[in-house]
């Protein structure tokens, strides 16, 4: 369940997990990691799988210091997240950086590493908890309006639980960093193109019952996106 905030570890606790370069862009406190793991819609999930290491794609939620991840029984990245350790990723890409010179194009971007070692939640009712937080993390307010899983459903999900103790967070921001010479040199366009995210309208499924309108936690979701 829903764990205590009030005393929380400081990021980057272990040595694999403290940024090495570009220190400067390091962040330090766990609200910058529950800024980006709440802004992301979709984590890279690293694991191995027969041998060798996979990046799969992959949904989750955050409660608290803890990340939530389901899919099928029958995932064999799941199976393999609970055989060593994990790694977790979620970018964020806010700008392309247009530099002078090549070495010097970037991009503005919000990032955190989690890594760790995962456990299966077995609890019925903190497995039902983790795959509310899920829905809730890309569509809040479904959750209170859709049918919830049923016992058949329930023995088909795994849900993994990460504490998100050992997590690093980077962040860029700011025009590009060009060097004296080039700027002098003059000649050149340089800037940022800002990238943001935004939905279009709702699409209702095509079974839909005529007359049916657009739920307000739908609306509501497109809205607090396009404006951010």
């Amino acid at each position: 369940m829903t764990k205590s905030i009030t005393s929380r570890p400081p990021l980057s606790p272990t040595p694999r997990s403290t940024p090495t370069r570009a220190k400067e862009r390091a962040e330090t406190e766990r609200t910058d990691l529950d800024a980006v793991l709440d802004a992301g819609l979709v984590c890279h999930l690293g694991v191995v799988l027969g041998g060798t290491p996979v990046v799969i794609p992959t949904v989750y939620g955050r409660d608290g210091d803890t990340l939530y991840l389901h899919g099928s029984t029958g995932a064999g990245n799941l199976r393999a997240a609970l055989d060593g350790d994990i790694s977790i990723a979620v970018t964020l890409v806010d700008g392309l950086i247009y530099a002078r010179s090549a070495m010097h194009f970037s991009m503005n971007y919000r990032s955190a590493v989690v890594r760790g070692r995962a456990v299966e939640v077995t609890d019925p009712e903190e497995r039902m908890h983790a795959l509310r937080v899920v829905i809730e993390h890309s569509a809040p307010g479904a959750w209170d309006r859709v049918r919830r899983p049923n016992k058949k459903e329930m023995a088909a999900t795994k849900v993994l639980a990460l504490d998100l103790t050992e997590a690093s967070v980077k962040v860029r921001t700011g025009g590009p960093n060009d060097d004296l010479e080039d700027i002098e040199a003059g000649g050149v366009w340089a800037g940022v193109l800002p990238i943001r995210q935004v939905w279009d309208a709702p699409v209702p499924s095509a079974d839909l019952e005529p007359g049916l309108e657009v739920p307000r936690d739908v609306l509501d979701r497109a809205d607090a996106v396009t404006a951010s």
